[in-house]
């Protein structure tokens, strides 16, 4: 099976979200089944230094956007036995940021045709190229419209993954003649058109062979008027085409027992893991209290991962209950501020450490022993999957891939790896973290817990022979 990942981002070159991890990830699971993969993404100008140095020169095509052919050149490197090919254009990609530009529709078009364009030149013939989220959109489309006549190009299949449905790609109609260079045919409601727009996201869900998402919940979610974002219809149609498939996590760099940034290394062993919270509270300036349960969050600081909710209840809860509350990430604002005020609150029980810094945010996982995800919307969700692998018992709202990896713990079968609530309510919430406190206090069980969570496979190999079953039906391996 030939597989050509074409994605805006990817671990280690360059990252703004969990898109990147997995294109830094699946690939290598995917190759660990069997498949020869490689991956394509743009040469951005923010690509570290140490990388671009060690890319070799492949060679150079020119791409048509619109009226007009534009310079595309072609590096590749090999990251941990992985191929990455870069397409290179200073104009398009040669800039500070990956996104938020005035012309990005133009950027993606060159980008989404460039993938295509380039295959004879690099010598792979794909058996299915996988497109994540919009900003690869158009592939499955110009597939088929100007390249499916050819030898080459006529037995290649697609997927599609939403990571997240929010961002559609939405561009003037202008950019699906003048740059993208495509007939006015497809801009109608079965189509790409989009009230009255060009939409990059439809035209992958529409035009692929089958579509995914990150989580079996999400996945239904997505065909819902609340969480459908203007596409519930579309998805609604898909049928068997729409799948939702759980994201894993790398758990060879995520791993308690050799994780150079933690005090004290551990496997099973929860004495060890008390010692990382003890050195934590002492960084981070709290009491050290051993007995006393540390509650974290590790999140951006925006409106969708639930901290309206902890807003509203946290005061009462560090003011009444004997806990420790820690928060590391930063995002807007208000919540920066808010974040900030209330440890200067509760200076004895709450810190607020608004930055990005990833060994920090692993001695948070290591020592903490409860996380809390009480998300409006969490597609799949990763910081579940590492409090659960460093044995951080995850406190989730039932929504996307939180529904999907957190079972909420059962005190009479002794199953379940954590605690979860349905609504989105702040009391709900609040109950379900007070029933967390009280587990916690019950040796017995909270060691069965710990156990049931630090168990778990959370690694990419549930998720990629998954992968590879779809790709094998699409590509007619299984009729």
């Amino acid at each position: 099976m030939k597989l050509l990942f074409a994605a805006a981002e990817g671990v280690p070159f360059i990252k703004t979200g969990g898109l990147a991890d997995v294109i830094g990830a699946l690939p290598k699971a995917l190759q660990k089944a069997g498949a020869d993969i490689r991956v394509v993404m743009p040469k951005y100008g923010s690509i570290p230094d140490s990388y671009r140095e060690n890319m070799e020169h492949v060679g150079e095509v020119r791409v048509q956007v619109g009226w007009r052919k534009q310079f595309c050149g072609v590096d590749k490197i090999v990251e941990d036995g992985v191929t990455v090919y870069f397409i290179d254009n200073e104009y398009y990609f040669r800039r500070d940021g990956i996104y938020g530009y005035m012309d990005d529709g133009e950027r993606f078009s060159f980008f989404n045709r460039a993938v295509l364009d380039i295959l004879p030149l690099i010598d792979f013939q794909p058996d299915v190229i996988h497109c994540h989220d919009w900003h690869t959109g158009m592939i499955p489309l110009l597939l088929e419209a100007d390249y499916r006549y050819q030898e080459f190009y006529e037995d290649i299949r697609t997927v599609f993954t939403i990571h997240n449905l929010l961002y559609q790609g939405v561009f003037p109609y202008e950019v699906l003649v003048d740059t993208l260079g495509l007939h006015s045919r497809y801009f109608h409601a079965d189509g790409v058109e989009y009230y009255g727009n060009v939409n990059f996201l439809k035209a992958g869900i529409v035009y692929s062979d089958h579509v995914t998402t990150v989580s079996p919940t999400y996945a239904r979610e997505i065909q819902t008027s609340y969480y459908g974002y203007g596409l519930d219809g579309l998805l609604s149609s898909q049928g068997n085409k729409l799948s939702g498939i759980v994201n894993g996590i790398d758990t060879k760099s995520y791993n308690p027992s050799s994780d150079p940034h933690l005090a004290v290394k551990y496997r099973s062993n929860l004495a060890k893991k008390v010692k990382n919270k003890q050195e934590l509270q002492k960084e981070l300036g709290l009491p050290v209290k051993s007995q006393v349960p540390m509650m974290a969050m590790v999140t951006r600081l925006v409106d969708s991962k639930g901290l309206d909710l902890v807003v509203r209840i946290l005061d009462e809860l560090l003011y009444y209950d004997d806990i420790q509350f820690v928060i590391l990430g930063t995002g807007e604002a208000s919540y920066e501020h808010w974040f900030r005020e209330a440890a200067n609150r509760h200076q004895d029980k709450c810190s607020a450490q608004i930055l990005f810094n990833e060994p920090l945010s692993r001695r948070v996982y290591a020592a903490s022993d409860l996380f809390l995800m009480p998300s409006k919307f969490e597609p799949c969700g990763i910081s579940q999957l590492l409090a659960l692998r460093y044995g951080s018992i995850p406190i989730v709202r039932e929504t996307g891939g939180l529904n999907d990896t957190v079972h909420a713990y059962n005190e009479f079968t002794r199953e379940g790896n954590g605690f979860s609530f349905s609504s989105y309510n702040a009391h709900d919430m609040m109950n379900t973290i007070r029933r967390a406190e009280s587990i916690y206090r019950q040796p017995e069980h909270w060691k069965q817990l710990t156990k049931n969570a630090m168990s778990g496979d959370y690694s990419w190999l549930v998720s990629a022979k998954q992968y590879m079953d779809i790709y094998d039906q699409i590509s007619g391996r299984i009729l």
